[in-house]
């Protein structure tokens, strides 16, 4: 399964990686990264609609993570790609926005790779 990873904090990319290491080396997760709501635009349109989960934060500088999934949800429809936010504890405000637009689960902050995991099993 690819996965992109939506994080303006470039260090989560070592922490997927390191955290999903065994995965990857099996060929069961591909991850894919994008550091801003633009770039991750440019990233899914040049993967041709290829069936991805998207991992996005809501809170970035530029675009933010509801902006993105405002547009992903729109112009992406064949196959939908699944959609999961991450907040930080307690933004029930962003919280409600993002599920009102469409996002399809959500995590907060600091992320339990645990619970990510098995999020992720079940998408497969």
């Amino acid at each position: 399964m690819k996965i992109l990873v939506v994080d303006d904090e470039k260090d989560v990319q070592i922490l997927f990686l390191q955290r999903f290491r065994k995965e990857i080396k099996k060929g069961e997760l591909d991850f894919v990264f994008a550091f801003s709501g633009e770039e991750a635009l440019g990233t899914l349109r040049s993967m041709k609609q290829e069936a991805v989960l998207i991992l996005s934060d809501i809170n970035m500088p530029g675009m933010s993570g509801l902006q993105l999934l405002e547009i992903i949800k729109k112009d992406f429809v064949a196959p939908p790609p699944i959609v999961m936010m991450v907040t930080a504890y307690g933004d029930e405000e962003n919280f409600n926005t993002a599920k009102a637009l469409g996002a399809d689960d959500f995590l907060t902050k600091p992320v339990d790779f645990k619970l990510l995991k098995e999020k992720l099993i079940q998408q497969t």
